[in-house]
């Protein structure tokens, strides 16, 4: 079976996605999904998108890790999504879609996509870091220096006892004149990615707690610059948008022997 695809990324957060509307796909086959991410025998991506038909809207986002295995929300992989969906005739400008986390609206200008998150009213502490789910589980801690080596640090927090089983993304940040620096350690990549588009929805919100009177902030990753707005209503912070591009890379087809 011969499977089309399209090869993206969101400030160098990259993804194979297919069109899956009509169900072809072997989504079961996780090891197939594995092979296609890796970036030395497969195709290579930090992720694994399907784009699928859903009931009540425009599509269903379903998405794997690059360990093969399905996993929570992703906020670039769904901003490329919604402009690969865009781009197939599924919506004009304005859409809404169901991923693994609920419901979630989005809008197109051009190369720039906006992804409305999900409303985030619970975060921990843990000492001077901060714990919150984004669409996925997120750990957050502050530093002066983000000249460190990432996964040697995140990989302490990732497998420490409170987060071994399930995993957490690592988030190092730095607030300088106002902009959020920061790297990321992705679970089910098991590495550092260039950018993580809930992870930086989480630094925003974290420095929204921190900085009172915040509705906006721009994020530099070492894949390219996001911005997240939000309101806050003393319980929640609500209509929290992420910004950003989204870039098709290139086309292919992948070949699919059955297993």
């Amino acid at each position: 079976m011969i499977i089309p695809f399209h090869k993206y990324h969101g400030t160098g957060n990259d993804f194979v996605i297919v069109d899956n509307r009509q169900e072809t796909f072997p989504r079961a086959n996780f090891d197939f999904v594995k092979s296609i991410c890796q970036r030395h025998y497969g195709v290579g991506a930090d992720g694994l998108i399907l784009i699928e038909k859903d009931e009540f809207h425009d599509f269903y986002m379903r998405y794997y890790n690059s360990d093969g295995r399905l996993s929570s929300f992703c906020g670039n992989g769904s901003r490329c999504t919604v402009h690969l969906a865009e781009a197939l005739g599924i919506f004009s400008k304005q859409t809404t879609f169901r991923a693994s986390d609920g419901i979630h609206e989005a809008s197109t200008n051009g190369a720039l996509v906006s992804v409305k998150m999900n409303d985030v009213s619970e975060w921990n502490q843990y000492g001077e870091d901060y714990i919150l789910d984004t669409g996925s589980p997120h750990y957050v801690r502050f530093t002066d220096d983000l000249d460190l080596s990432v996964i040697d640090e995140a990989r302490v927090i990732r497998y420490s006892e409170p987060f071994r089983a399930k995993g957490v993304n690592v988030n190092f940040v730095r607030i300088k004149e106002g902009m959020i620096h920061m790297r990321t350690y992705e679970r089910g990549v098991e590495a550092e990615t260039q950018s993580c588009g809930t992870g930086v929805t989480a630094a925003a919100i974290v420095y929204a707690i921190q900085q009172k009177g915040k509705d906006q902030a721009m994020i530099q990753t070492l894949g390219g610059t996001l911005s997240v707005s939000w309101k806050y209503d003393g319980v929640r912070y609500h209509d929290i948008y992420l910004t950003g591009p989204a870039q098709q890379s290139f086309y292919g087809h992948l070949h699919y022997f059955g297993s």
